[in-house]
Order: structure tokens, then sequence, then C-alpha cells
């Protein structure tokens, strides 16, 4: 067996929280500004509803195959060949994603806190330690993401604090004023990150009380949702519609508006871990779910040794995919969450639909 790791619902629910968050917190408020305005939260709210209908189709699907991955039971369905393809193009999706996360890691780190540093040198070091966490296995990342979480939260918990003094409600006015630019918002919001979370369909067979994973996956992310909810409210009343729009990383401009008495300020490096803990078990689990699905397509004994080669790719794939920050932003806009619907949506369906018709269902599918 290429995994033999278990974990438990409630690392489950931690990572799925982390990697909702990861990436998503320094991206989204100003997508959704530049789509719904001063209504980016109400947009955010309905993207967060819309979003438990996914995983009520990713819940669907993996408690018929509770035993088996998502490149294991596309074969079972489709047939060994089709089956193939599809796990090949889950693989392809989920490695250009750790692509693009590690893409947005050296932009960040470039513009904002080492401009200095060549963005090549910043992908290979962040990367390197994705690699350290994939190759020990699944059960040891989710243990040290128990060992982070309470950080995130306390963190978060400080930043919300800090900055709610600078709250003005006239920049979240009016409310509701158009529909339209709400519902694209929306749209928007599902496309990152929420039609990526059928990657945690690879870690339905590890999971030790398998008949308690439905609750969970729907809890964990309506609790992601919301956080990124809070932080988008904050960013549109804070900094308004027109800064967030204009923002790469508005919520990094977020945090170094907060200044208590003259001591406490100049605090965005709160922003910064909050995300280097999140966007690393996005990206381990991303980069863990690539290497897996490749090592099961092809009947592999392993998936470990395919690290460093599959690494070396994502570094070149993360420069040539994605040349200029701006680039990156417009891909987000304009053809990443149309992309994402194939494999979030389209492809989910048709594995679900096509297993019924054909009655298939794993070994302890009758939970």
């Amino acid at each position: 067996m290429l995994e033999n790791g278990k974990i438990s619902v409630r690392q489950f629910t931690i990572l799925l929280i982390l990697f909702i968050v990861g990436g998503s917190i320094l991206v989204v408020p100003s997508q959704l500004a530049s789509e719904a305005k001063q209504d980016a939260w109400i947009a955010a709210i309905l993207g967060l509803v819309l979003s438990l209908s996914l995983v009520m189709l990713y819940n669907a699907l993996g408690s018929r195959f509770p035993d088996m991955t998502l490149a294991q039971y596309s074969e079972e369905i489709l047939g060994k060949w089709i089956g193939k393809v599809v796990s090949l193009l889950f693989f392809f999706y989920f490695f250009e994603h750790t692509a693009g996360l590690l893409r947005l890691i050296g932009d960040f780190m470039t513009t904002q806190i080492m401009p200095e540093t060549p963005i090549q040198a910043i992908h290979i070091i962040f990367l390197s330690i994705i690699i350290m966490g994939v190759r020990l296995r699944i059960e040891p990342i989710a243990r040290a993401s128990e060992i982070f979480f309470p950080w995130f939260i306390l963190l978060f918990f400080i930043l919300v604090i800090s900055i709610s003094p600078h709250i003005e409600v006239e920049k979240i006015q009016p409310i509701g004023e158009e529909v339209k630019p709400i519902v694209s918002g929306a749209f928007q919001f599902l496309g990152l990150p929420f039609l990526q979370l059928e990657v945690f369909l690879i870690l339905y067979p590890y999971i030790n009380r398998k008949k308690e994973v439905k609750k969970f996956y729907l809890l964990g992310t309506l609790i992601g949702g919301v956080f990124l909810i809070v932080i988008t409210f904050l960013s549109i009343a804070v900094l308004g519609a027109d800064q967030s729009t204009r923002q790469m990383y508005p919520s990094y401009s977020l945090a170094r508006k907060i200044n208590i008495g003259d001591l406490f300020q100049r605090v965005e490096a709160i922003m910064a871990f909050i995300w280097f803990i999140t966007v690393y078990f996005k990206m381990a689990i991303t980069f863990y779910a690539s290497t897996l699905i490749f090592a099961q397509t092809f009947k592999l004994k392993d998936y470990r040794f395919l690290t460093f080669p599959l690494g070396i790719i994502i570094i070149v794939l993360s420069i040539v995919d994605f040349p200029n920050i701006v680039y990156f932003k417009q891909f987000i806009k304009t053809i990443w969450t149309p992309y994402s619907l194939t494999y979030g949506l389209f492809l989910p369906l048709v594995l679900l639909g096509v297993a019924m018709l054909r009655k298939k269902r794993g070994n302890s599918g009758s939970y």
C-alpha cells in the first residue's frame, strides 16, 4: 500500500480549514472587491453557502468508496483506460495548483519582505520544506497541523481585535446596491478555494472514523469560509473597496494599519506568519495528492521517489506558467474559476452519476 497512515476526523477538519485559508487569505479580498466592491463580504457569504453544496457532492462520492482514493475509484467507475485519463487530469490540476501557490509565495516574498532575493531561491527553499513533509507521509503532516493550528487561531484573533477600532461603517455602504456583482463575486470565491476541496477525497481512505467524515467535511468548510469572510469584511471596512481592489495583498496591508498607543504597530508579520502556516499545509496537501495520484495511476510501489523530480518541474512551471505578478492576478480572475469547474464540479458529477448508473460501490460504502 502506498500510504498506510491514519488521521483523525479532527486532524482532517484542521487540514481542511488551513487549506481553505491558505493562499486565499491574501488574495481573496482583492478579487472579491474588484467584482462586488463594498458588497465583497456579502459575495463571500453567498459563495460559502454555494460551496457547501459542492462538499455534499464530494461527500456523496467519497462515502460510496470510503476505502479508495479518487484515482482508484476513477478506474473502478470508468474502466481502466478512461479512468487513468481522468486520474491524470486530476494529477495535472493539483500539480499546477501547487506551482501557482509556489509562485504566489515567491511574489509575496520578493515584493513585500525580501525584494533583493531572487525568486528562484525562495521557491527552492520553500518547496524543499514541502518535499520533506510529503516524504514523511500524511500522518506527520496531520499531526503538525494540530501543533500549528492554535497559533493560527491566536494570531488571527489578535489581528481581528487589533484592527477592529479602525472599522468605518460607511465604507461598506450602501449594502446590497447591485445583485449581479455580488453573484459574480460569489462565483469568483468558489473558484478560490472551494472548487479545490475535492483534493480531500484523496485523504478519505486514511481517516480512522469514516462515518463521521461527512459532517466534519461540511464543518471544516464552514469554519474556513468564515475566516475568509471576516478578513474580507475587515479589508473593505478598514481599507475601503477601491484600495482593496488596487492592493495585491489587501489583508497584508490591513495589518499595517494596526496602531495601539503608538506601541503596538507595524505588526504585518502577524499576517505573514498566518499565511505561511496555512499555505504550507495547503501546498503539502496538493503536492501530496498529485504525487500519490501519479503513483496510483501507474501502479508504483512508492510515491516518495517522485517528490524530487516532480519538485524540480514545479519550480520551473511556477516561473514559466506565471511569468509575472500581473499575469498571475489576471489568470486567477479570468481563467482559474471556469478551469476549476471542470475538476471541482463536472468530473465529480460524472463520476458519481456513472457510479450510480453502474451501481458501483466500495466495500464499505453502505454507511
